[in-house]
């Protein structure tokens, strides 16, 4: 009887990320039948603090690598309305606040700018600032504090209008 090969979904390879980035390591290489891992830690500038990064994740024979998080949420077009979506650019943890008692960065109804600080994205023990890239009214919050998100998954919709 064959055995049916099971590919590594984004959560087991997120969950081996945060364990290796947990050992001290500072490379690890993954290679089997379905997949290749390369994970290193690069030192951060701004905090001087191991950031681990996956290099690359593929299955063998395709050399293409998983999707890389881009700097700061790239909006798009929200379908059949002039409003626009900001997205998450990694997977990681959602929040509207720096710290528990902190005011929420943006609320629904209010204004934003081109380069403000819209939400913060706990990836890997790391925080990082998200910025919108446009300016207008955020129209919805899409997420709930403290919840986890997808990549690309929709975080605002905003009205550039606005």
């Amino acid at each position: 009887m064959e055995q049916k090969k099971n590919a590594m979904k984004p959560k087991e390879i997120q969950d081996l990320i945060d364990y290796i980035s947990n050992t001290g390591l500072a490379e690890v290489k993954i290679k089997t039948e379905e997949f290749e891992l390369s994970v290193k830690k690069y030192a951060d500038a701004a905090t001087a603090a191991p950031a681990p990064q996956v290099i690359a994740a593929a299955p063998a024979p395709v050399a293409a690598p998983v999707a890389a998080a881009p700097a700061v949420a790239t909006p798009s077009p929200a379908p059949s309305s002039n409003l626009v979506e900001i997205k998450s650019p990694m997977i990681g943890t959602f929040y509207l606040t720096a710290s528990p008692d902190a005011a929420p960065f943006v609320t629904e109804g209010g204004s934003i700018s081109a380069g403000k600080t819209v939400c913060i994205i706990e990836a890997m023990k790391l925080f990082n600032e998200i910025e919108s890239e446009i300016s207008g009214k955020i129209v919805k919050v899409l997420v709930a504090n403290a919840s986890p998100v997808e990549y690309d998954q929709p975080l605002f919709l905003v009205d550039p209008a606005g």
